[in-house]
């Protein structure tokens, strides 16, 4: 592959960012030959958070592929908290450390030509336009689930992704879940007919709880408000709309505790998405159905009335995929996916959360992470459809970054598990049935759900913007 000279230069406006985006990119060529210091990648953190912090930080580096060389957010006691997470790692691993740069404007450090990936740890709302600067700027991107807030974000996206050759990895890390990769033999045992014709699938998801709004509250001069709130509305400030500022007992910022941000619409869409990410993707593997999505959707939910914690409390949602397979999801079920057939049953789930704070998949008297309604469809003999294997979502991608392979999770498979997750919160909303067109990707005759797959953009921020589609 070739490249432009400037390839890895921010792009300033949408007419220079629809060029780059159609531009084959190279891989820098100290990745590649011996096993020397120069080989290794080098990763930019930006946010630096619970999920960065309690999962993707952990993951690149206990990959010996990569070198953390920077961190970003807009709040600089987390950027404070990142570095010397860091540094900490390659102490305590007795291994030299890189110089860590700091940044609170992850432009600046997009804008680095020796920075190869980022790893993008951030709230929902902020995915897609800093997911799409990031590849414009000629890096390969680790993002964390979902993929995007919007659909039509989601669309941008995966195009800018295909078009440019960049490797992104979706973190939707069940694929790589490990020691016991009950997920990966789970979809092969389904693929491979173990419980007959495909019937039904069961989703089960948690959800989060909401309360009363919080008054507004002076803005922290250690975060920029503004660059938090990026493409979405500007509304006062409050801690409990946004993370946490309070210090843990040695004196540091709480960055374990499940941030506001979660629970409001404007930065998530809720379980549905928040968990539901992980596990409609799952469903899709199981189904042969990754570069596919439903026909037919219907769904009621209960919706607060508070501005802040507003995401959907509980609900039920019916989905028809080809060939009449019926999906129910709701939080009524175990949390995991459970596949019926005509032959019988089996269901998967995790065996643990991915961060302290999250909602465990399991209590006690109910199935377990990888059960069947016969042990023998759980047999690994004579599977006849496999998967590559892989126990870390993170190595995945890392040596992707090397091979230019194609990594487990990637922006066009992502998108229709994205897709399949924000057309259940509409049906939520609208409580209605409605159909999707999978081709056109478009609701038939409904102007107003169609309406509902994008979203106004905040001046000087998003992602359609940058792009020209706004």
């Amino acid at each position: 592959m070739t490249a432009p000279v400037s390839r890895r230069h921010f792009i300033r406006t949408a007419a220079g960012a629809a060029a780059l985006i159609s531009a084959p990119l190279i891989v820098p060529s100290r990745l590649f030959g011996a096993a020397a210091p120069s080989n290794r990648i080098r990763v930019g953190q930006i946010g630096c958070g619970r999920i960065a912090i309690g999962h993707d930080l952990p993951g690149v580096l206990r990959s010996g592929l990569a070198d953390v060389v920077a961190v970003c957010d807009v709040d600089t006691r987390r950027i404070a908290a990142g570095k010397a997470w860091v540094e900490n790692f390659y102490r305590e691993a007795k291994l030299t450390a890189p110089e860590v740069a700091t940044y609170a404007d992850y432009k600046e450090l997009l804008a680095r030509k020796d920075i190869d990936a980022v790893v993008l740890s951030l709230p929902d709302h902020q995915h897609a336009e800093i997911g799409l600067r990031a590849v414009l700027a000629g890096k390969d991107v680790y993002l964390q689930k979902p993929f995007t807030m919007t659909h039509a974000e989601s669309v941008v996206l995966r195009d800018a992704v295909v078009k440019s050759g960049r490797i992104m990895q979706i973190g939707s890390q069940q694929r790589s879940w490990g020691p016991h990769e009950q997920f990966r033999k789970a979809c092969e045992f389904v693929r491979s007919g173990r419980v007959g014709r495909l019937q039904r699938v069961e989703i089960g998801l948690p959800i989060d709880p909401t309360k009363p709004d919080d008054p507004q509250q002076p803005v922290p001069a250690t975060l920029n408000y503004d660059a938090w709130l990026g493409c979405t509305p500007e509304v006062y400030y409050t801690e409990q709309r946004v993370h946490s500022q309070q210090l843990n007992a040695q004196g540091q910022l709480d960055i374990g505790s499940r941030p506001g941000w979660l629970r409001n619409e404007s930065y998530c869409l809720g379980m549905i998405t928040g968990w539901g990410a992980h596990h409609f993707d799952i469903a899709h593997w199981g189904m042969d159905q990754e570069h596919g999505g439903p026909s037919k959707i219907e769904g009621q939910g209960e919706f607060p009335t508070n501005s802040i914690w507003n995401v959907h409390g509980k609900y039920n949602v019916h989905l028809t995929y080809p060939g009449g397979v019926q999906m129910r999801v709701s939080d009524e079920l175990q949390n995991g996916i459970k596949f019926i057939g005509d032959e019988g049953w089996i269901f998967v789930a995790r065996n643990e959360g991915a961060t302290a704070s999250d909602p465990k998949s399991n209590t006690p008297g109910q199935l377990h992470w990888l059960a069947a309604s016969d042990e023998k469809l759980l047999d690994p003999n004579g599977v006849k459809v496999t998967f590559p294997a892989s126990t870390s979502h993170h190595k995945n991608w890392l040596e992707c970054v090397k091979s230019r392979a194609t990594p487990l999770s990637p922006a066009s498979m992502a998108h229709y598990s994205n897709t399949a997750c924000i057309l259940s919160w509409i049906a939520m909303k609208t409580a209605r049935p409605l159909t999707w067109d999978v081709k056109a990707e478009r609701f038939v005759n409904d102007d107003a759900a169609n309406a509902m797959l994008t979203r106004p953009e905040r001046p000087g921020y998003g992602a359609l913007r940058l792009a020209g589609r706004a």
